[in-house]
């Protein structure tokens, strides 16, 4: 079983475990190393050695295109999820219009909501569907590819989102991959975007605790949306969970709230409304990973005694936990 477990957010069906360990542990490593505890930083990804940490990405893109399920896009949607896509588009289309980056997006954003709030009654909700996602497609944020790309990805994305809650077989299957690589000695779980949903309600599974939950550009704010179909209800902090850590990037419009305090009954061990700037890419997890803070909450998760992650960066060698075995060049010299 793994000590960190990762969870992958949308659109990654075409990739692996392999190759998105490949890609997010460096990225991990990194944010660890920011903040300042870089013999962990090389535990995790680097050292090939007893002591390491074992890191797997608990992956379930492939449940959106296995033969014989749904998700894979060729099917009709059923009106369940048609109605749940409607409401995220126009969430999404919203959140854009008063959060955007940039000015001509925000306007864009703005003139498309306020024709979809001018559609006379009893208009279809798939012409709104198709109306949001060729405003979303439309804008800088959503099409850093070109608009054909962008499209793909809003119908995508809203797709996947809307199979997880409204087909029973993938969301179970989605938190099985999740549920089979934590064990014991897990202390983390890391999830992003889609994959946020999915290990917070894993974590609700778990019986022995569990020292962090990390989510990153998450969409479990949206009140109206996400949060009224999580398990179990009303949403709370996962009982077994010591600290979670819920990080969202200026930018990122997937995200949609970054403060989740009050949706999840104030709980102290909740530390939302953490703000990064991960520049060109909101919503990449990779950006999220090499932050510092990520970093932080990860050395937090396996240092005794430091229980908030503020307080990081751990300063050289000799601020690392016992057992993280020190390099020779991480003495200054003095001992």
């Amino acid at each position: 079983m793994a000590q960190v477990v990762l969870v992958h957010g949308i659109a990654q069906e075409q990739l692996s475990a392999d190759s998105l360990e490949a890609t997010w542990l460096p990225s991990l490593a990194g944010g660890i190393r920011a903040a300042g505890a870089a013999v962990l930083a090389d535990r995790l990804w680097r050292a090939a050695s007893p002591g390491d940490i074992e890191t797997r990405m608990a992956f379930y893109g492939d449940l959106f295109i296995e033969p014989g399920m749904q998700g894979d896009g060729t099917e009709p949607p059923t009106t369940a999820a048609s109605a749940l896509a409607d409401a995220i588009a126009e969430e999404w289309l919203r959140r854009a219009a008063v959060a955007a980056p940039g000015t001509a997006d925000r306007h864009a954003a703005s003139r498309a909501v306020a024709l979809l709030d001018h559609q006379p009654d009893g208009a279809q909700g798939s012409d709104n569907r198709r109306r949001a996602v060729a405003a979303l497609a439309g804008l800088t944020w959503f099409a850093p590819g070109g608009m054909a790309f962008a499209e793909r990805f809003v119908n995508r994305s809203l797709r996947q989102v809307t199979r997880y809650f409204t087909d029973e077989g993938i969301r179970e299957a989605a938190i099985g991959r999740v549920l089979a690589l934590v064990g014991p000695e897990t202390r983390v779980i890391v999830g992003h975007s889609l994959g946020s949903v999915v290990a917070y309600e894993a974590a609700h599974q778990l019986t022995a605790p569990l020292q962090l939950m990390l989510t990153l550009g998450s969409p479990l704010g949206l009140r109206a949306i996400i949060h009224q179909r999580l398990r179990p209800q009303p949403p709370t902090v996962p009982p077994t969970v010591r600290r979670w850590v819920n990080i969202t990037a200026r930018d990122d419009l997937i995200a949609a709230e970054s403060d989740l305090s009050t949706a999840f009954g104030n709980d102290s061990r909740l530390k939302s409304a953490v703000l990064v700037d991960n520049g060109a890419g909101p919503h990449d997890a990779t950006h999220y990973l090499t932050k510092r803070v990520t970093g932080a909450a990860i050395i937090a998760a396996f240092t005794p005694g430091l229980d908030h992650p503020e307080t990081a960066p751990v300063l050289g060698c000799r601020g690392q936990h016992p057992t993280m075995a020190c390099h020779a060049e991480d003495h200054d010299g003095d001992g």
